[in-house]
Formats: C-alpha cells, structure tokens, sequence
C-alpha cells in the first residue's frame, strides 16, 4: 500500500484511495456503528463466525490486511535489527515495563469506580502489539525489517509471559492500592493459538511468498508487478475489519457514550505518551527515521485482539471486560492513524533537515 501520508508534493503520485484512507476509515467506522444499531441481529450474525475466543471473521480481515507487509518484508536482512542491541533492549523496556505499568496506572487513575472496565483496559496494556503495528509502520514508511523484528520478539514474550504479567498486574498490585485482585487463568496453549492466528499465518504466508516468488520470477517482476497488485488488499482488509469491529459493538458504542469516554480518555493518553516517550528515545540513541518509527509504533499499539479474546474467554462476550476490549481498537484506529501523520511531522521536523543539510 503507498503512503497516504506522505508530503504534499509526494501525495500527488497517489491513487485517489490511497490518498484519501483516513477519510475511508471513518467511514468504515460510521457504516459499522450503523449497521450494528440500525439492523438487527447483525451483532449475533458476526459473533455466528466464532469459534472460542476467536471470530474468523475478524481473524480473516487481519491476516489478509497483514500478508502485504510481510510480502515487503527483507526476511534475509532480519539478523540486523538484533545486532542493534541498544536500540533492541530500549524497545523491549518500552513495551515490556514502561507500556504495561503506564495503562496500569492511567487504568487505576481514570476507573477507580469501574472494576470492569480497568480490568479490561489493564488486559489491553499487557498485550503488546504484534499486528497492525506492520500497517502502521507501513503508513509511516518506518522499517519493514525492524518492525518484523520486533514484532516477533512481542511474539516470543507474549506467549511465555502473558500469563505471569497478568498475575501481576491484576492479582498482585491491585490489593496494595486498596483494590480486590482478580485471577486469571489463561493456558500458553490458548495464548499460542491466539498470536499463531493473528501473526502466525499472515507471516507464514508472506515469507513462503517471498521465497517462492523471487527465485522463480526475478527481482523486477517481484517488486514492479507483485507487490503493486496484492498492496491494495491491505487498505481493503483494513476497512473491512474497522467494520466489523464496529458492526461487532456499534449499539453499545451509541447505548454507553460516557462510558466510551472514560475509556477512550486513558487510551487517548496512552496511546500519544508512549509513542512520543518511544520517538524520544529512539532519537536520542541515534536512530534513523525508520527505524525509530518502527520502534515508536510497536510501543505504542496494543494486541486488542488477544486482549478481546482474553476478556471474552476469561470474563464473557457481555462483560464490561470485553466492552473496553472493543473500545480499545476502536479508539486505537483513529488514534494510531492521526500518529502517521504526526511521525511525518516528526521526520520533516528532526530528520529532513539534517539530511539537507549533508555534503
């Protein structure tokens, strides 16, 4: 998919789609509030493709929207990014300590009231991002390969520590703020499932891509006729999945407002504060813009589909745990879209100049 954001006298080159995809995803958003208050039972047909914890309606729309970046992706030059050690163990402290115990406490500070909705907004800081990271850093032309490196890393800690994080989170630190604990109990076998569906499938499917294609094709015909064709697919996914997402909970979005508020507002924080502390930080370890704009996003996105999987297998499809799950993506989509364009301002603020300025 080309870049929607880019300069203005870039944006020119662009498709009219490409050129107007924020205004598409507001309009996925409107359709999918609509459909879900204004047709009845639409919310029953969606949670009909369920199976589990997982709705392969949505599982569709996200491997599909991910294949297109990980076609991009240079898998032989992924050995790389883990040889930048300084900037590797800053993005795992980012996402790791700082994200985590940041939703923690904004979860505690704007929901003292509302144990269901922290809970819910607590299980969204704990799952760290390993999906539409690859189409926000896509949007922001950030580093494929670094993006893919992390990403597989979140995998890898998700998995082995998701369970233990939140123990701790939700079971430990609670009583010593004057809060009852909860217990969760979530296998590493459904945690597997999770992250092997969502990131799993789109990854596998374009490394064997890659790897089958450009020995047998060329170089050329991969990178000037394939990508070009299957890019697309990645804005046409995205819309379909915000519909979803909101066709899923539009009545409760339009039933609840104010409680939509008060969890928007911690997310809202959250979402702009880690990727602002993460630029920061990456700028000042030298980074250059793409790969500080991998390391930016995947700090500041969330795994809002194994955090929803999480609240409805643990707490009930109806539970105010689940609701704030919805809320998170519906919130993060806007929010994370209005932040690729604030990493363009970023770049043409910090980077552009000093790359003028070179002899």
């Amino acid at each position: 998919m080309q870049n929607n954001c880019a300069p203005a006298a870039e944006r020119k080159k662009l498709g009219f789609l490409d050129r107007n995809l924020t205004l598409w995803i507001f309009l996925a958003m409107a359709l999918g509030i609509g459909l879900g208050t204004l047709v009845p039972g639409m919310s029953n047909s969606i949670e009909s493709f369920s199976s589990g914890s997982t709705n392969w309606l949505l599982a569709l729309g996200l491997i599909l929207m991910m294949y297109p970046p990980f076609t991009k992706v240079k898998y032989e030059t992924l050995g790389k990014v883990f040889q930048n050690t300084k900037a590797l163990k800053a993005s795992l402290f980012l996402n790791w300590v700082v994200g985590p115990v940041f939703m923690f406490f904004l979860a505690v500070l704007f929901l003292p009231d509302l144990p269901h909705y922290r809970t819910g907004l607590i299980l969204m800081g704990l799952a760290r991002c390993i999906a539409m990271v690859m189409v926000w850093n896509e949007l922001a032309n950030g580093s494929r390969e670094y993006a893919a490196g992390l990403v597989a890393l979140n995998s890898v800690f998700q998995v082995l520590a998701f369970s233990l994080y939140a123990y701790l989170f939700l079971s430990v630190l609670p009583p010593l703020l004057g809060m009852p604990g909860i217990s969760i109990d979530i296998s590493i076998r459904e945690l597997a499932t999770t992250v092997g569906i969502y990131l799993g499938i789109p990854f596998a499917l374009g490394f064997l891509t890659r790897k089958i294609l450009l020995p047998l094709k060329g170089q050329d015909w991969y990178t000037q006729t394939f990508l070009p064709a299957v890019s697309p697919i990645t804005l046409v996914a995205l819309l379909f999945t915000i519909l979803i997402m909101f066709g899923l909970k539009g009545d409760k979005v339009l039933q609840l407002p104010l409680d939509v508020l008060r969890i928007a507002l911690p997310l809202v924080i959250y979402f702009a504060g880690m990727f602002l502390v993460s630029f920061w930080v990456g700028k000042k370890m030298g980074a250059d813009y793409a790969t500080n704009t991998a390391i930016a996003f995947t700090a500041a996105g969330n795994n809002f589909e194994l955090a929803i999987a999480v609240s409805i297998g643990v707490f009930g499809l109806h539970s105010g745990e689940a609701f704030a799950g919805v809320v998170g993506p519906l919130i993060e989509v806007p929010a994370l879209i209005l932040l690729v364009n604030l990493a363009y301002k970023l770049r043409d603020k910090f980077y552009l100049p000093q790359t003028l300025n070179k002899p």
